[in-house]
C-alpha cells in the first residue's frame, strides 16, 4: 500500500479525497441540500478519477495500451451502467436515453479532442495505431446505424409502430452485443498483432504492483459509482439554481462528470505520448456504451423496469451521435495528430453544447 499512500501525499489534488466521506455524510444528514451535494460530489469525483488514472496506467504497463484502454473503458462505464440501472428501475427512460447519447458524444468528441490538444501542446506530432482507431470507429458507426432505425420507425403514423419498434429494439440489442463480442475477439484474440501500441511513450516512474493497481481500480470504481448516484440525484435541482436546462444537464454535465475517471487516464496518457491509450479509452468507451451498455439496458428493462425500453431516440440525439462518429472516423484516419486537430474536434462538441444550452430539444 505504500505506493498508494506516497501518491496521495505527493499530489495535492488527491487531498480532495477528504470530500468522499463528507459527501456521504451530507447525503445522509441533508438529503434536500441539492446544490451543496452537487458541489461536494464533483469535488469527490475529481480525486477518485486521479487515482483511477494512475491505477489504469500501471495495469496498461503490464497488459499493453490496447487492453489497458479496454479495461479503463469497462470500469469507467460501470459508473454509467449503475446509474442507468437505477433510473431504469424507476422508469426514468428519458434520463437513461439522454445519458447514453450524451456519454457517446462526450467520449467521442470531448475526450478525444482534448487528448489530441493536450498531447499536441507538448509534442509537435503524435502517432497512434490507426488500425485500432478504425475498428473502434467502425463499431461505433455500426451502433449509430442500429440506433437510427428505431428512430426512423418512430416517425411513421401507424397503429402498430410501438410494438414494431419494441421488437426491432430487442433484436438490435442482441445483435449489437454479438457485434461487440466479435470485435473483442478480433482485436484481443485472432488479430491482436495488428493492434499493438507504438513504442513511443516517454520514460516515467515505476508502475504500481499489479495487485495494488487492480485493487485500487475495483475500490475506486465502486466509490465513483456511489458518488455519481448522489450527483445524479442532486444535479437536476442544482441545475435550476445554476440556470442550466435539462437537456444541457443530461447531455453535457452528467456525461462529463460520469466520464471524469476515464478522462483523467486519457489526458494523462496523451501528455506522456501514449496516444494509443487515450484513443483506446475515448473510442473504446463510446463504442462500449453503444454496443454493450445500451443493449444490456434494453434487456434489463424486461426484468427490472416497469415496462420494456426501446432504442428510439429523439432525432437531435441521433444526429449528434452520427456526426460525432463521422468526426472521429475522419480525424483518426491518418494515425497522426497535432494540437489543432484536437481544437477542431472540441469545436464540434462546443457547437453541440451551445445548441443544447440555448435551444433544448423536446425529449420524448
Amino acid at each position: 500500500m505504500s505506493p498508494l499512500f506516497k501518491e496521495i501525499r505527493g499530489s495535492p489534488i488527491l487531498w480532495l479525497l477528504a470530500a468522499v466521506p463528507v459527501v456521504f455524510l451530507a447525503a445522509a444528514l441533508f438529503p434536500e441540500a441539492h446544490t451543496a451535494l452537487f458541489v461536494l460530489s464533483v469535488l469527490a469525483i475529481v480525486p477518485l478519477a486521479g487515482l483511477l488514472s494512475h491505477a489504469t496506467e500501471s495495469v496498461a504497463a503490464k497488459t499493453g495500451d490496447a487492453a489497458g484502454g479496454l479495461l479503463n473503458a469497462t470500469l469507467g462505464n460501470l459508473t454509467e451502467l449503475v446509474i442507468a440501472l437505477a433510473a431504469l428501475q424507476a422508469g426514468q427512460y428519458t434520463l437513461v436515453k439522454a445519458s447514453i447519447a450524451g456519454a457517446i458524444v462526450t467520449n467521442t468528441l470531448f475526450m478525444l479532442g482534448a487528448s489530441f490538444l493536450l498531447g499536441g501542446l507538448k509534442y509537435h506530432i503524435q502517432e497512434f495505431n490507426r488500425a485500432s482507431a478504425r475498428i473502434q470507429a467502425g463499431l461505433l458507426f455500426l451502433a449509430t446505424v442500429a440506433l437510427l432505425m428505431p428512430s426512423v420507425l418512430g416517425g411513421l403514423d401507424t397503429a402498430s409502430v410501438a410494438s414494431v419498434t419494441q421488437t426491432l429494439s430487442l433484436s438490435l440489442a442482441v445483435l449489437l452485443i454479438i457485434g461487440y463480442g466479435l470485435g473483442l475477439l478480433f482485436t484481443l484474440g485472432t488479430h491482436r498483432e495488428f493492434f499493438s501500441s507504438a513504442d513511443h511513450a516517454e520514460a516515467g516512474e515505476a508502475p504500481w504492483p499489479i495487485g495494488l493497481a487492480l485493487g485500487t481500480l475495483a475500490g475506486v470504481t465502486v466509490l465513483v459509482a456511489l458518488v455519481s448516484e448522489i450527483f445524479v440525484e442532486s444535479v437536476q435541482e442544482a441545475a435550476v439554481a445554476f440556470g442550466m436546462t435539462p437537456a444541457f444537464v443530461g447531455f453535457i454535465v452528467v456525461s462529463l462528470v460520469g466520464a471524469a475517471a476515464e478522462m483523467a487516464s486519457a489526458f494523462s496518457g496523451a501528455r506522456k505520448n501514449r496516444l494509443d491509450l487515450s484513443v483506446g479509452i475515448a473510442l473504446g468507451s463510446a463504442s462500449q456504451i453503444a454496443l454493450f451498455v445500451a443493449p444490456v439496458l434494453v434487456l434489463m428493462s424486461y426484468v427490472i423496469g416497469p415496462s420494456p425500453m426501446d432504442l428510439q431516440f429523439w432525432p437531435g440525439a441521433v444526429m449528434m451521435m452520427f456526426l460525432a462518429t463521422v468526426t472521429a472516423m475522419f480525424v483518426t484516419n491518418s494515425g497522426r495528430s497535432a494540437w489543432f486537430v484536437g481544437v477542431l474536434v472540441l469545436m464540434v462538441y462546443i457547437i453541440f453544447a451551445i445548441t443544447l444550452y440555448v435551444l433544448p430539444p423536446a425529449v420524448r
